[in-house]
C-alpha cells in the first residue's frame, strides 16, 4: 500500500485518510479496553475531530468538539464542572453559523500519540496533541469560551464572562 497524507491532520502514512482514520481506531480500542487510556478520551476525540473535516461538518458536531477541548483545557476538564451542560447547550442551538476554520490546524497528530510507549506517555501525548490542536483555532477561541461560558452559566456552574 502507498503513503499519501492524510487530508485532515496531513501525516504521511499507508492508505492516507484510511490509514489516519485506522489508526484513530487502533488508539481508539486502546480506550476502550484499558481505563488508563480511557482517562483521556473525551480529549483525544476532540483533537481528532478538530483536525479532521467528516467529523465535524456541521455546526453542532463543530460547536461540541471545539467547546469540550476549551472545556477540557481551560477548565481542566473537571469532574466538578460536568460537559453535560455543554452537549445540552449544542443540542438547544444546533443551527449556528460555522466559522471558517484554520487551514492548518495543529502540528501534533495521532502518529505522535500512536508512537507513546504505555500509558502515562499516551496521556501527555494526547494533552500535547490537544494543545496544539487548540493554539491553530486561536483565532476561534474567543467563540469557543462564549459558548462553554454560555452552556455552563446556564447550569449556573460558571459566573458567564
Amino acid at each position: 500500500m502507498s503513503h499519501s497524507a492524510c487530508s485532515g491532520c496531513g501525516i504521511v502514512i499507508a492508505g492516507g485518510t484510511e490509514g489516519c482514520t485506522a489508526l484513530f481506531n487502533d488508539q481508539t480500542g486502546l480506550h476502550l479496553t484499558d481505563v488508563t487510556y480511557f482517562a483521556i478520551h473525551r480529549l483525544f476525540v476532540d483533537a481528532y475531530c478538530l483536525q479532521h473535516d467528516p467529523y465535524i461538518e456541521s455546526f453542532k458536531s463543530f460547536a461540541a468538539h471545539l467547546a469540550h477541548l476549551c472545556w477540557s483545557l481551560e477548565h481542566a476538564g473537571s469532574r466538578a464542572v460536568p460537559s453535560e451542560p455543554i452537549r445540552a447547550w449544542v443540542e438547544r442551538n444546533p443551527t449556528g453559523t460555522k466559522p471558517p476554520l484554520p487551514p492548518k490546524r495543529g502540528v501534533v497528530t495521532i502518529a505522535d500519540v500512536a508512537a507513546a510507549a504505555n500509558a502515562t506517555a499516551h496521556r501527555m501525548a494526547v494533552d500535547l496533541w490537544a494543545r496544539s490542536v487548540w493554539d491553530a483555532y486561536a483565532p476561534l477561541q474567543p467563540l469557543a469560551r462564549q459558548w462553554v461560558s454560555a452552556a455552563l452559566g446556564e447550569k449556573g456552574l460558571i459566573r458567564p464572562h
